[in-house]
């Protein structure tokens, strides 16, 4: 373990597992390892919702935000989605739900179609010529898949924003980790796609996070 360690393996892949609010997460080789900031979509996807929510999360790596999720909403409903196949064996490990391998909404049955009350994503969104300045334990560890956000690091956000009205309750809220320089352009996108769009930050946890409304009230 300590020779995979020094041969630069991400310490969670090397041991097998993350802390992840307060959770324990299986992360295998080769997986996205979550990263503390993202607690803070947790807890702001948490606020929001209620017990026995419908939760769908998408990009979901080793699947620590439905794990946390499920967790802090008891009785939730929880679905996760990955196009990498190393990160669905992983996630369904973490996450007590169903665990879909493909691109975004592609894999969901259509029964989940306008009643999803909380769809969390935490998508690639460093820029791609940003990539070789991120640490040799991401560049070489971690799939460029859950990294690579296309040229300005929002390609996939833009995707899972325009998808979003189709599978969110009335109102159901989206809630996407990015960057705070590209908020506002994030922003705009969920504003396109016809959401209530706001942005929360966490300085502690250097983390921002973009937070849409569909319009219209949950069911009691």
């Amino acid at each position: 373990m300590v020779g995979r360690r020094v041969a630069g393996l991400p310490l969670e892949q090397v041991i097998g597992w993350a802390g992840f609010c307060g959770l324990r997460i299986a992360v295998d080789p080769g997986v996205f390892v979550p990263r503390r900031r993202t607690e803070f979509l947790v807890r702001e996807a948490a606020s929001l919702g209620r017990q026995g929510d419908i939760v769908l999360d998408l990009c979901c790596g080793a699947g620590a935000i439905g794990a946390a999720l499920a967790h802090a909403l008891g009785g939730a409903e929880v679905y996760a989605v990955d196009i990498d196949p190393a990160a669905v064996h992983c996630a369904r490990r973490n996450v007590p739900g169903p665990v879909y391998q493909g691109d975004l909404y592609d894999p969901l049955p259509a029964r989940l179609s306008r009643r999803v009350n909380l769809l969390v994503a935490n998508v690639p969104y460093v820029p791609t010529g940003e990539i070789g300045f991120l640490p040799p334990e991401a560049r070489s560890h971690e799939p460029l898949v859950a990294l690579d956000g296309g040229p300005d690091g929002l390609d996939i956000l833009r995707q899972v924003a325009a998808g979003a009205p189709e599978w969110l309750a009335p109102g159901g809220h989206l809630l996407i980790e990015t960057s705070e320089r590209q908020a506002a352009l994030a922003a705009a996108s969920f504003a396109g796609s016809g959401l209530t769009t706001r942005v929360t930050r966490s300085e502690d946890l250097d983390a921002t996070v973009v937070i849409g409304s569909k319009a219209g009230e949950q069911p009691a």
